[in-house]
């Protein structure tokens, strides 16, 4: 049956990437970098499309652009939740002895994209789609169905972190651990330019 990997791509993208230039990742070869030994027949990306903001009006159209190039690769399947942004009061870190001790914040939550990851793992667990799952993510809220797929339906299910190893969760437990090293991104890139269907699909210039 295989082994079908699942990525968190909120929880990898801060854990892994953001800062980095290795955003134009190939989600294929990074799977088979990690899991030499396995058969990928699957690789489950969950995100969330994001809107630009004034002072980057672009992100929206690179996040676009990977996307499309991603869909390129024949593994992915890609999962889509939702970002909210709402305003909300927050405390000061440093609060003055006189005057306001909160300000007015703009918050932007994903919503979704780890109730996705549980449900097709849990799916594909229980329908037999894979003998072993693979979870990248650190989120410590995924803990509950990694182990319901482990001791309810027999599956062998792996934890990468993506995170540095000391923000490490101790509550996202699997059959077996690895530690995404940073060098490993850089080996894992899609090629600068791509064809598809409607065309060349080129790296943002600022990746």
């Amino acid at each position: 049956m295989g082994t079908i990997v699942y990525i968190d791509g909120f929880n990898f993208y801060y854990g892994a990437v953001k800062g980095t230039p290795h955003k134009w990742l190939d989600l294929e070869a990074l799977s088979r970098r990690l899991l030499p030994r396995d058969e990928i027949v699957k690789v489950r990306y969950f995100t969330a499309r994001i809107s630009s903001w004034p002072d980057d009006p672009q992100q929206a159209v690179r996040q676009e652009t990977y996307l499309r190039a991603l869909s390129t690769l024949p593994l992915v399947e890609m999962h889509f939740g939702h970002y909210v942004t709402r305003t909300t009061r927050m405390p000061l870190a440093t609060p003055p002895d006189r005057g306001a001790r909160t300000v007015e914040v703009l918050k932007t939550e994903e919503k979704g994209s780890d109730v996705n990851l549980a449900t097709y793992l849990l799916l594909d667990a229980f329908r037999g789609n894979c003998d072993t799952a693979v979870v990248v993510s650190n989120d410590s809220d995924l803990a509950e169905p990694v182990r319901v797929a482990q001791v309810e339906a027999g599956v062998r299910v792996g934890i990468i972190n993506p995170h540095p190893a000391r923000y490490r969760s101790r509550r996202l437990q699997g059959t077996f651990f690895k530690q995404l090293r940073p060098n490993v991104l850089g080996q894992c890139q899609l090629p600068t330019t791509i064809q598809d269907g409607e065309g060349a699909i080129t790296k943002p210039s600022t990746w």
